[in-house]
């Protein structure tokens, strides 16, 4: 609240309809020129820095100005840039520097006990966000596209696809998600981000070694691509409390993104959220064994959010289904000798506990907790009287987002098709769902996560795909009226 207003311990806020009383440790933290926000769905009180206000503010700003030159600047520009982009990235003696900042990173978040498993810059990452910067050059789109005309007597209407605006992304410490930030060049929109503090020495190189050059070379304005520079957590609210945002991506924690979201939601931005998650798989009375056990292995390769999290087996299998299934997570964890973890409710505990001893029981309603791994894969099965039945938990307990059905007999496919609520469904293993893997697209996160619904239920979010209409008139008759 800069200046006006003094915050004390004890005065109540009115937020939303909720009254939300400022405690001791906050009050005492504010300084003059802070902004505080607040939000109705968990009674908080966030506080931004005024000049961690003013970084966000300005990178918008520079959006802003760069999104209405680059029409005029013309598509092939923006070709360009992906093109010298990925030459950029490719050439060893730029990458070594980037390398360098990365291990700079790693080292860093090791020491503090932070995750890393996506952190690490390596050469297969680096291949993927050169490819995804050629896909993108090579994409034949226009940021400006006719998509129907309507003829009148003395007047014609035509609807446009057209660019969003701004896009505000904040997204956890993964290095590749810039070449899928950059995506909304592509159909004419700017992008002004924010990195996890995990990699913001990584991404500081990439931006002073690959994008803003790029962008130099090809004659586009820097304020297409603009990074907030800053550490703090606050830099993401500053940037979601924005309202010159036209959409605002996050990707991350659970509990990070729900807020984010929130925030950007209070202020009236649209918002596509990519948090919490974990696939479901449902297990027919028809499945195959060897291929129940592939799709299995091969939904646990790796802790992300497209990862088996909870299976249901139906009754008159579990028996011969549910050995399968521990087989087959075994052979997916190979760096801890096959070592899994397992949550059971009671019918499939007293089955799976002959083949794991690290397992638990759990209630029927803990089938919504996602569980975060790093080497030994961790996952819930549940025994239902029939497929029905697994739907329903399903469409109660799930994030709505993945779903397998694993069955050789269509019927049971078909069913689960029309009575999950799902926006990916499929027949085999669940980490087919991403947008570069799927759909030939980086995706910037996925539309329906944490109830961030951007067009209905929707699905993948890319660069492509951020576009709105708009509404051209052009009158032949000067004599109109109505």
């Amino acid at each position: 609240m800069p200046g006006q207003h003094v915050l004390r311990t004890g005065d109540r806020v009115l937020v939303g309809g909720a009254l939300i009383t400022v405690d001791q440790d906050f009050a005492e933290s504010l300084e003059a020129g802070d902004t505080v926000i607040g939000l109705a769905h968990n009674s908080l009180l966030l506080r931004i820095p005024a000049t961690v206000e003013k970084l966000a503010a300005d990178a918008v700003t520079q959006c802003l100005d760069a999104f209405s030159q680059l029409g005029v600047v013309g598509d092939s520009a923006i070709s360009d840039f992906y093109k010298i982009a990925a030459e950029l990235l490719a050439d060893d003696s730029v990458f070594d520097a980037i390398r360098a900042a990365n291990d700079d990173d790693v080292q860093d978040a090791t020491a503090r006990k932070r995750s890393t498993t996506r952190l690490v810059l390596s050469d297969a990452m680096r291949q993927d966000m050169v490819d995804a910067f050629r896909l993108w050059q090579h994409m034949a789109l226009d940021q400006q596209q006719l998509l129907s005309q309507v003829e009148h007597d003395g007047w014609t209407v035509e609807q446009w696809r057209a660019p969003l605006g701004v896009v505000g992304f904040v997204f956890e410490g993964r290095p590749n998600v810039f070449a899928d930030a950059t995506g909304v060049l592509r159909s004419g929109n700017t992008v002004v981000f924010r990195i996890g503090s995990d990699a913001l020495r990584t991404a500081r190189a990439l931006m002073a070694l690959v994008i803003q050059p790029a962008l130099v070379a090809a004659g586009l304005p820097l304020g297409c691509v603009v990074l907030v520079d800053s550490p703090e957590h606050a830099a993401g609210w500053a940037l979601f409390n924005d309202v010159r945002l036209s959409l605002a991506v996050a990707r991350g924690s659970g509990e990070a993104v729900s807020q984010l979201g929130a925030i950007a939601q209070q202020v009236g931005t649209a918002v596509s959220l990519h948090g919490t998650g974990g696939a479901w798989m449902i297990v027919g009375e028809f499945a195959e064994p060897e291929r129940l056990k592939n799709v299995v292995q091969h939904s646990l390769d790796r802790k992300v959010c497209n990862t088996l999290n909870a299976i249901c087996v139906v009754a008159s299998q579990a028996d011969q289904q549910i050995p399968n299934i521990i087989e087959a997570a075994r052979a997916a964890s190979p760096k801890r000798q096959g070592a899994v973890r397992i949550h059971a409710t009671q019918q499939a505990l007293g089955i799976a506990s002959q083949y794991c001893d690290e397992i638990g029981l759990i209630s029927e309603s803990d089938l919504a907790i996602e569980y975060e791994w790093e080497d030994i894969p961790e996952f819930a099965i549940v025994v239902v009287e029939s497929l029905s039945d697994a739907v329903v938990l399903c469409n109660t307990y799930s994030p709505h987002f993945v779903v397998s059905v694993v069955s050789t007999d269509n019927a049971e496919t078909e069913q689960v098709w029309k009575t999950a609520n799902a926006p990916f469904v499929g027949d085999g293993f669940t980490r087919w769902v991403d947008g570069q893997f799927a759909l030939l697209r980086p995706e910037l996160g996925l539309s329906n996560w944490q109830y961030g619904r951007l067009l209905s239920r929707g699905g993948v979010i890319s660069g492509d795909s951020l576009y709105t209409i708009r509404l051209k008139a052009i009158q032949q008759n000067s004599q109109l009226h109505r």
